[in-house]
C-alpha cells in the first residue's frame, strides 16, 4: 500500500506561518519506514498546516494543535507502512476469516453442481430409471427449480435477519437434502434431497457476494469478492476428483452425498464466529456494534467517517423497501443492468460450452470425461485467480469488457477450426484451445464481476431485492440454455450456435462500455451518492 502523498487537515485559526513544531513521539526505528521519506510527508503537512486561512478563536493553542496534527499524520503514515511485512500488503487479513468462511457456501454450490457429473448412470441405475432421458433431467434441473425460489425469497429473510443468520439458516436445507440424497432409494426421495439443495444453493449464491461487498474494506472489495468464484471452482474440482472412485465402485455416488454434508456443518458452525454486516447493523439501528466490527476490520481511523456516511444514506433511502422500488429510479436502472448482465453472461454460453466440453476433449482422445471435467475446472480456477490479482489493479469495468471480447475471439476461433479445417488433428486441436481461451476469459470477468458489481451499484435500501431479481434472472435463463442448447446444435449446428455465443459476448462487451460505471477505490456509499445524483 503506498502512503498517500497529501494529508488534507482540517483549518485553525491561529496557526502562525513561523510555528516550530516538535517532533512527534514516535519510535521510527520500530517499523522499517525510510525516515527521508517520512520527513517529506510531515513537511508537506506543515505546509498545508501553515497555509490554512485563519480563523476565530484565538484563544486555541496554535502549535499544540499542529502538534497533534502531525502527529495523527505521522501515526497513520506509519501504520500504513506497517500494514507491510516483507513488501506484502496484508490489511485483508483483518477480514478474510469472516469472508473466507462465508464463501464456503460456493464451495457447496460448485460441488453440487459436480457432484452429479459422473455418477448419474450410477444413480439412475440403482434408482430405476435408467434409460429414460427425461427423469434424468428433471433429477439434474429440479436444483435449478430450487434455486430460482431460493434467490426470489432471499431478500425478506436478509432484510429481517442479517446476512450471517441467514446464511447459518439457509445452509440447513443444503445439508438436509445432501443426506437425503445420500439416503434416497426412491426416485421422489433423490428429486426432494436435490430440490432442497437447490433451494439452500439459491439464497447463499445471492447473499455471499452482498455480504463480501459490505463487510470488505474499499481497497480490498473487488480481489475478496473473487473468492465466490474462486469456491465454486474449488467445489466443482473438489466434487470431480471424488469421483473417480465411482469409476469402480456403483454406490460410491451415496459417499459423495454424505460428504457434502461436512462443509455444511462447517459452515454453520464458521459463521457463528464471523461478523455481521455493519452495513446492515446501521440500518437496524445498532451503531455500536457496526463501530465495533469497522474498527477492527477496516481500521480505527476509518469508523466515524465510515459511520457518518452509512448513516446518511440509510437516513436518505430508509431501511425499508418494497420490490416496487424496482420500478423507480435510480434502482430501476440497477435492477435492469443486474438483470441484463446474468441474462447475457448465461446467453454467451458458458453452460453449453462446458456441457459440450467433453465431446470437444473426447475428440482430441481425452475418452474420460470427469478428466476432461476436472481439466477445464483447473482453468476456470486459474482464470479466478488471476482475476482476484487483476480486479482492484484494472478495475471491474475494464475486467469485464475484456474478458467478454475474449470470450468471442475463443468462440470465433473454435467456429474457424470447425469450419474451415485445415486437417482434422489440427481442427481439433484448436478447437480444444478455444474452448479453454473461452473458459479462462470468462473466469478473468465475466464470472466473477457479474456477481460483485451488482450489490456495489446497488442502494442500500434495495440491494437485496436488485440481488434476488438479478440472481432470478440468470436461473430462469440457466434452465433455458440447459433446456434447448442440444437441440439447436442438432438442428443447426455446432458452428451455428458457437457463432452466436461469440455475437452475444461481443454485445455483452458494447453494453459493459456504455452502461458499467466504475466502482475500483469508491466505499458503497460513495457509488451510491453518485448514482443517486445522476438520477
Amino acid at each position: 500500500m503506498q502512503p498517500s502523498a497529501v494529508l488534507h487537515l482540517p483549518h485553525h485559526s491561529t496557526i502562525a506561518s513561523s510555528l516550530t513544531v516538535t517532533p512527534p513521539k514516535l519510535s521510527l526505528n520500530q517499523v522499517h519506514y525510510p525516515r527521508k521519506c517520512l520527513s517529506l510527508k510531515l513537511k508537506r503537512v506543515r505546509v498545508r498546516v501553515r497555509s490554512s486561512p485563519p480563523e476565530s478563536d484565538p484563544q486555541t493553542s496554535g502549535s499544540d494543535w499542529e502538534r497533534s496534527e502531525l502527529e495523527t499524520a505521522a501515526e497513520s503514515l506509519i501504520k500504513e507502512k506497517g500494514e507491510k511485512e516483507g513488501g506484502f500488503d496484508v490489511g485483508w487479513l483483518p477480514v478474510f476469516p469472516h469472508v473466507l468462511t462465508a464463501s464456503m457456501a460456493n464451495f457447496l454450490f460448485g460441488y453440487h453442481i459436480g457432484v452429479m457429473n459422473g455418477p448419474i448412470e450410477d444413480i439412475a441405475r440403482e434408482l430405476g430409471f435408467q434409460g429414460n432421458p427425461f427423469l434424468e433431467g428433471l433429477v439434474v434441473s429440479i436444483f435449478i427449480v430450487g434455486a430460482f425460489i431460493g434467490s426470489i425469497s432471499f431478500s425478506s429473510l436478509v432484510d429481517n435477519l442479517g446476512c450471517k443468520r441467514t446464511l447459518q439458516i439457509d445452509t440447513i436445507p443444503l445439508i438436509l437434502g445432501a443426506f437425503l440424497s445420500a439416503q434416497a432409494h426412491s426416485i421422489d426421495e433423490m428429486l426432494w434431497g436435490r430440490f432442497l439443495v437447490g433451494l439452500g444453493v439459491g439464497v447463499n449464491t445471492v447473499l455471499v457476494p452482498l455480504y463480501i461487498s459490505e463487510v470488505s474494506p474499499t481497497k480490498y472489495r473487488g480481489s475478496l469478492s473473487t473468492l465466490c468464484q474462486i469456491g465454486t471452482c474449488l467445489g466443482i474440482i473438489t466434487a470431480l476428483s471424488l469421483a473417480i472412485p465411482s469409476e469402480t465402485d456403483p454406490h460410491w455416488w451415496r459417499t459423495m452425498f454424505y460428504i457434502a454434508c461436512v462443509p455444511g456443518l462447517a459452515l454453520i458452525l464458521g459463521m457463528q464466529f464471523a461478523v455481521e454486516s455493519p452495513r446492515w447493523l446501521c440500518k437496524v439501528g445498532r451503531l455500536n456494534e457496526a463501530r465495533d466490527i469497522i474498527g477492527k476490520l477496516w481500521g480505527t481511523e476509518k469508523v466515524e467517517k465510515s459511520i457518518e456516511e452509512i448513516v446518511t444514506v440509510v437516513e436518505t433511502s430508509g431501511n425499508q423497501s418494497s420490490w416496487q422500488e424496482l420500478l423507480v429510479e435510480p434502482h430501476k436502472r440497477v435492477a435492469l443492468i443486474g438483470g441484463a448482465l446474468f441474462f447475457l453472461q448465461q446467453f454467451a454460453g458458458i453452460n453449453g460450452v462446458l456441457y459440450f466440453s467433453s465431446l470437444t476433449f473426447h475428440d482430441v482422445g481425452i475418452t474420460s470425461g470427469a478428466l476432461a471435467s476436472l481439466l477445464v475446472g483447473i482453468t476456470n480456477f486459474g482464470g479466478a485467480l488471476v482475476a482476484s490479482y487483476l480486479i482492484d489493479k484494472q478495475g471491474r469495468r475494464q475486467l469485464l469488457i475484456g474478458s467478454y471480447i475474449g470470450m468471442a475471439c475463443s468462440m470465433f476461433l473454435i467456429v474457424s477450426a470447425i469450419s474451415f479445417p485445415l486437417d482434422e488433428g489440427s481442427g481439433h486441436a484448436l478447437t480444444v484451445i478455444g474452448t479453454l481461451m473461452y473458459i479462462f476469459t470468462f473466469a478473468l470477468g465475466a464470472g466473477p464481476v457479474t456477481g460483485m458489481i451488482i450489490p456495489e451499484l446497488s442502494s442500500a435500501q434495495t440491494r437485496s431485492k436488485v440481488m434476488g431479481f438479478s440472481f432470478t434472472v440468470h436461473w430462469v435463463c440457466n434452465f433455458v440454455v440447459g433446456l434447448y442448447f442440444l437441440e439447436l446444435v442438432r438442428r443447426f449446428g455446432v458452428g451455428a450456435v458457437y457463432s452466436t455465443f461469440g455475437g452475444v459476448s461481443l454485445l455483452t462487451a458494447v453494453f459493459a462500455y456504455y452502461f458499467i460505471v466504475e466502482t475500483k477505490g469508491r466505499s458503497l456509499e460513495e457509488i451510491e451518492m453518485s448514482l443517486s445524483r445522476r438520477s
